[in-house]
């Protein structure tokens, strides 16, 4: 399995566990079979409701005594409505509280929004705090101090554009460390792939295989479907693959991470054996050709130019 090496020499699995859209039981058993199937990476976040189901499955591995604290790589991430100063800390000790963890191994500002309190999700303007109400730089010296205080070995960002990590790295006296944004080969962001390799800053790419199981509202029409691409197919079938571990193992290939999610035993397994296919120069090239921009999550749900949230993506 590749790494990533973070500059104190902790590790994390290049690929690991996806858990948006999985809770309850599902959720649990998910986790348990990722770690029993080698996973030592696990991604969460406080909106997906499922920290209390993960920390319960974390738990019952640790104390069985064969996979260890100090073995996972445990990510989460902060929600929008507790970006304001004195909110940050609270936020990160409710995860580690429902995840039965003494520290993160990474925490993410979820996304670029700044949400008043309490409101999980916006319906009207009212409900946002403008970048002049909540700057960014303001949430992430919180961010820093939660680094200060060990309760996050590392801090980063996700859905920020290079414009925004840009602007957050010229402010920041620790740098982000991860920007986790959207990343699959119809979306391959090669700018800002670029601008965080240059940086120093490690990217994780989510929804892989497009995030077929999303609600329908936040779907477009006749969108593509990554794992019916032709020339994934092809690559998939020169190599004895599924298309899904030819779309894992690419992003793994340009030096980033990823994390599909994926609730069966078989699935589960099958994309953790993705590590061991390798692309030839050929196959990169082919996928290099299919990028188009297009993003399953489009961020239209946070667009509010009354509040000055005018382009998330800064597209």
């Amino acid at each position: 399995m590749k790494t990533l090496q973070f500059d104190n020499n902790d590790t994390v699995h290049a690929i690991g566990l996806g858990t948006w859209k999985n809770k309850g039981n599902a959720v649990k058993n998910a986790v348990k079979e990722a770690l029993y199937a080698g996973f030592r990476h696990i991604d969460t976040a406080a909106i997906y409701g499922n920290e209390e189901e993960i920390g319960d499955a974390l738990a019952e591995v640790f104390a069985e005594g064969d996979i260890h604290r100090e073995d996972v790589f445990v990510t989460s991430k902060l929600w929008n409505d507790a970006h304001q100063k004195g909110y940050v800390i609270p936020a990160i000790e409710d995860s580690l509280k429902k995840l039965k963890l003494d520290y993160l191994d990474l925490y993410l500002i979820h996304w670029p929004v700044a949400l008043k309190p309490g409101v999980h999700f916006p319906r009207k303007p009212e409900d946002y705090l403008s970048p002049e109400e909540c700057p960014i730089s303001e949430t992430w010296a919180q961010m820093e101090e939660v680094k200060k205080e060990g309760l996050a070995r590392h801090i980063g960002v996700s859905n920020f554009s290079k414009k925004k990590l840009a602007s957050l790295v010229e402010k920041a006296s620790i740098k982000p460390e991860m920007n986790q944004v959207e990343m699959h080969p119809l979306l391959q962001q090669p700018e800002l792939v670029d601008y965080c390799n240059e940086q120093g800053i490690f990217v994780t790419g989510y929804s892989p295989l497009g995030s077929g199981d999303r609600s329908d509202d936040m779907k477009a029409e006749e969108e593509p479907s990554l794992m019916e691409l032709s020339e994934i197919k092809n690559i998939a079938k020169k190599h004895n693959a599924t298309p899904a571990q030819v779309l894992i193992n690419w992003q793994t290939q340009r030096g980033t991470a990823v994390i599909p999610k994926a609730t069966s035993k078989e699935h589960i397994i099958a994309n953790f054996q993705a590590a061991r296919i390798e692309l030839d120069d050929d196959d990169m090239q082919l996928i290099t050709e299919l990028d188009t921009n297009f993003r399953f999550i489009t961020g239209k749900f946070f667009e509010e130019p009354k509040k000055g949230y005018d382009n998330i993506y800064d597209e």
